[in-house]
């Protein structure tokens, strides 16, 4: 497959149109058979419930070639199962987990082109996505939905590359208890948009999110978890309104089994964060980047950036990734 000519090396985080992208329906009860399709264009009523009550779900997920050549795709199903939970939170028919799996390596195969090569520094990200579709003007779920997956070739996700990050506490709640920060919903994301404007305007990086209800534990970033190491363990904040990234879950495995460090899934105080010696954010699009400095309002509590147990994690689950380390069993999805 002869691969698109792309300056693999210098793409950002943006979107670029690649040639296919699968679409699927669900109308009276049930989805159709689905298909690939070369339109990026939605068409729907002004009234669809995606536009008046954000009615809407995704994913986020990658596609790389290997060392010896593949195109694999990392834990898909781990996605099918947080999409399913998504979309029973937010009252949307569930797209079955072996069909998304099975759009998601149809999607990639179709844009196999678009998939940079090995060693470039990119990726094929890829965007299932679900939004109620028919018109809904009273407050109340959709009765029809679209399933779409799309592929975009991408660069790193924070700009100016991996580098260490200065974050903020911030002053604005991410997700309110028993609300719905535990699922990928749109919504959740739109709640974060005036903030990481400001973070940005201000110098920072991120912001990073307490618990809405006592403002003194630590939640995530509005678009990665966060992790930290004290010595030889890997502390992850723990909470009913964080999103459960696959990305950490797989570092928490990597931390266990290929590096032998101890690992607490736990809740971690704001007053605790000047006692841990390396930070990072994790997720598909950043992997894991480093922390170089967390500013709570004046005070600056600075890590290690790209601090010798980050580097490790980071080269462990990229060599699992790239087929340069050998994978546990099913975390990698052979495409081609």
């Amino acid at each position: 497959m002869e691969k698109k000519n792309i300056d693999w090396s210098s793409l950002g985080f943006g979107y670029v149109q690649t040639d296919m992208r699968y679409v699927s329906n669900y109308k009276n009860g049930a989805w159709d058979d689905g298909c690939l399709t070369d339109q990026a264009n939605v068409t729907m009523s002004e009234c669809a419930c995606v536009l008046q009550y954000a009615q809407t779900c995704f994913e986020g997920m990658k596609a790389y070639t290997t060392q010896d050549g593949h195109i694999v795709c990392f834990r898909p199903d781990l996605n099918a199962q947080r999409m399913a939970d998504s979309c029973r939170r937010l009252k949307m028919p569930v797209f079955p987990e072996d069909r998304f799996v099975k759009a998601v390596v149809e999607t990639v195969r179709a844009n196999a082109a678009w998939v940079p090569p090995y060693g470039s520094g990119a990726s094929l990200y890829l965007r299932p996505f679900m939004f109620g579709s028919d018109a809904i003007i009273g407050v109340k779920p959709a009765t029809e939905f679209q399933f779409r997956v799309f592929a975009t070739p991408v660069g790193p996700y924070f700009k100016g590359g991996i580098k260490p990050l200065k974050l903020r506490i911030c002053d604005y709640d991410r997700a309110a208890p028993r609300g719905t920060g535990h699922v990928k919903a749109g919504l959740n994301y739109a709640m974060s948009l005036y903030a990481i404007v400001d973070a940005h305007e201000q110098g920072y990086d991120e912001n990073v999110y307490l618990d809405s209800g006592s403002r003194t534990f630590i939640e995530e970033t509005g678009g990665a978890n966060i992790v930290f190491v004290k010595g030889n363990t890997l502390v992850t904040p723990k909470s009913d309104t964080i999103l459960p990234s696959i990305t950490r879950r797989s570092l928490v495995q990597v931390a266990k089994d290929y590096l032998g460090m101890e690992v607490e899934e736990r809740e971690v105080a704001l007053s605790e964060i000047g006692d841990f010696t390396e930070c990072g954010l994790c997720g598909t699009a950043a992997v894991i980047s480093p922390v170089g400095t967390i500013v709570d309002h004046g005070k600056e509590i600075n890590y290690a950036g790209f601090g010798p147990t980050i580097q490790k994690l980071y080269d462990t689950l990229t060599g699992i990734q790239m087929g340069r380390i050998p994978a546990p069993e099913g975390w990698i999805e052979v495409i081609e």
